[in-house]
């Protein structure tokens, strides 16, 4: 058996998918939406989820907290999010969807579902099966060797 290359590692071709994924994705929300890819989770998140802490906005989108909190401070700046502090607790600031950003946030779902759908077209229905699963079993398995070296996954 010949040695393997980067080229061959699951891992290595996973991320170019997804970075090949994200810059289409990136091309056309900034665009059409004139927001970036994290800008793009964060308001997506917002839109399904909120109220949301920064903490749980950078846990949930994948971002380290700095990034996420700028992220979020630009679109509070463009009036797209709105900080509330928290009903639980006085110190917390809950983030929400302005009506501006709901307006964005309807708009950028309906774009994403678009992509979505057609990367889904291309497609069987059993394939489309497949992949969920291996995902969820790649995911624990990420989450299992990351726990091992002490990383919070």
């Amino acid at each position: 058996m010949s040695e393997r290359t980067i080229r061959d590692l699951l891992s290595y071709r996973i991320h170019r998918l997804a970075n090949a994924l994200s810059r289409g994705a990136a091309t056309r929300y900034r665009r059409d939406f004139d927001v970036s890819l994290m800008e793009w989770r964060i308001i997506a998140l917002l839109g399904s989820f909120a109220p949301m802490t920064l903490k749980q906005l950078a846990k949930e989108s994948g971002l380290d907290k700095s990034l996420a909190s700028r992220a979020v401070a630009g679109l509070v700046e463009r009036r797209l999010v709105l900080r509330e502090t928290g009903r639980d607790d006085g110190r917390e600031i809950a983030l929400r969807l302005t009506p501006a950003g709901r307006r964005v946030h309807h708009g950028l779902m309906r774009a994403a579902t678009e992509r979505d759908d057609a990367f889904r077209a291309c497609l069987t229905e059993q394939e489309r099966a497949v992949l969920t699963g291996a995902i969820a079993r790649l995911e624990a398995e990420a989450r299992r060797q990351a726990a091992l070296v002490g990383e919070d996954a």
